[in-house]
Order: structure tokens, then C-alpha cells, then sequence
């Protein structure tokens, strides 16, 4: 990652991004946006161009498979961010989340002047938390 992602708490940074397919889609952004364990947060489906994160049009943005992105805005971070990623996946018409929970046990963080730094399993404790 770039340190730009770097944050005290997954949420009020930026937003998660839940991939969903198209088929009854309206229903899954409720049903998303109605979880307890995503308390705070409200879903917006995604238009325009799917790569660049900002709303274009009316158009939902279609990704390579087809499917559409909802992103999740947080005014305050997750509270529990397994069980959130657990209870996305959940979710029929869900196919995939931007939470990456127990996928990985080191981060290789990049710096604008080109150096990294490795937080994590045999590397630094996490400095920007």
C-alpha cells in the first residue's frame, strides 16, 4: 500500500467497496446498509466509471465479471472488523469485499520518497495507529 491508506481504523477514511451482482441489486445495498455490525455506515451504489471512486452520472459502474460496487461510507471506524467482513459475505448477491481480515500477517507500506517500511510479522508494529 502507499501511505495514504494508512489509518487508525478501517471505516472514516475511505470508503470499502463491496462487490454485488446486478440481479435485485437495490435489495442487496438495503440489505447491506441495514447490518448491525456496519452501524453508521451508508451505502452508495457506485456510477460512472468503476475504477475511480468518485460518482459520474446515473449509470451504475460495471466491473470486468459485470457485477456492480457499493461503497460503504463510515463515520466512525468498524468495530468489529471480522465480523463485519464475515457478515458482508453473508449476504446473498455479495461477491466480494474490500476487507482483507486475516488474509495476510506483514503490510510493505510505500512512501512518497520511493522507501518502504514493513509493519508486522518481523517487521515494525503497526506506527500510524
Amino acid at each position: 500500500v502507499d501511505e495514504t491508506k494508512l489509518c487508525p481504523g478501517l471505516g472514516p477514511s475511505f470508503p470499502l467497496p463491496v462487490e454485488i451482482v446486478p440481479f435485485c441489486h437495490e435489495h442487496t445495498v438495503r440489505t447491506i446498509a441495514a447490518l448491525p455490525e456496519l452501524e453508521g455506515c451508508t451505502a452508495r451504489l457506485r456510477t460512472g466509471d468503476c475504477s475511480n471512486n468518485k460518482p459520474e452520472g446515473d449509470k451504475p459502474a460495471v466491473t470486468d465479471n459485470g457485477n456492480y460496487i457499493v461503497d460503504l461510507v463510515f463515520s466512525s471506524p468498524i468495530k468489529d472488523v471480522p465480523k463485519a467482513a464475515h457478515a458482508i459475505k453473508n449476504i446473498v448477491g455479495v461477491v466480494e469485499h474490500g476487507i482483507f481480515s486475516g488474509m495476510t500477517f506483514q503490510v510493505i507500506v510505500a512512501s512518497k520518497d520511493g522507501s518502504c517500511r514493513v509493519a508486522g510479522e518481523g517487521g515494525e508494529k503497526a506506527w500510524w495507529a
